[in-house]
């Protein structure tokens, strides 16, 4: 992981509600369909596992997703992600009324987007990312662009960054050493 801006760690700190879009964030943002006409989505595994030791951490996982998939409710059933909103066209609204839900504000939240459509939620919550193959116009507007590559280890780098600035990465990890 590169230098990341004091900035960019301190909004990292006061996260509680992490989102992530699912198309070119938690996959490669390819779609692949079958022979029936269903949709195919690839997860990494490295990603799961970092969206469950962030979970275990005390940050929530959700999931804001443009596009609606029994595969992307599948998965986060598998990941204990209770909190999954699928074929939203509307973003800021979505965003706004799970903010309410949980009696959050915006600095405490954090998004992982990958496209123009993600901007009316990036420039509103509190730690802002982008997959690294996100437009300009998308990367221009993140605290933070991912060096891995979307479904391909970007969402665990964000993991393994939010839970480093919240000083809860070693107690994750020590889990795996004794």
């Amino acid at each position: 992981m590169s230098e990341v801006s004091s900035a960019a760690l301190e909004r990292a700190r006061r996260v509680r509600l992490m989102i992530f879009d699912v198309d070119g964030v938690l996959t490669d943002g390819r779609l692949w369909y079958g022979p029936a006409g269903e949709t195919l989505k690839a997860f990494h595994t490295l990603d799961g596992h970092g969206i469950r030791m962030l979970a275990q951490s005390g940050v929530l996982p959700a999931i804001l997703s443009g596009r609606r998939s029994q595969a992307v409710a599948q998965r986060a059933a598998e990941l204990g992600i209770g909190h999954v909103l699928q074929g939203i066209d509307d973003k800021r609204s979505a965003y706004a009324a799970l903010l309410a839900q949980l009696g959050l504000q915006a600095e405490a939240t954090g998004y992982v987007g990958d496209d123009v459509v993600d901007l009316p939620v990036l420039t509103r919550c509190g730690f802002a990312c982008a997959p690294r193959e996100a437009p300009p116009a998308v990367r221009q507007r993140v605290h933070y662009v991912c060096e891995s590559p979307a479904g391909a280890g970007a969402v665990r780098e964000i993991c393994e960054l939010l839970m480093r600035a919240q000083g809860s990465l070693e107690a994750a990890l020590a889990r795996y050493l004794a």
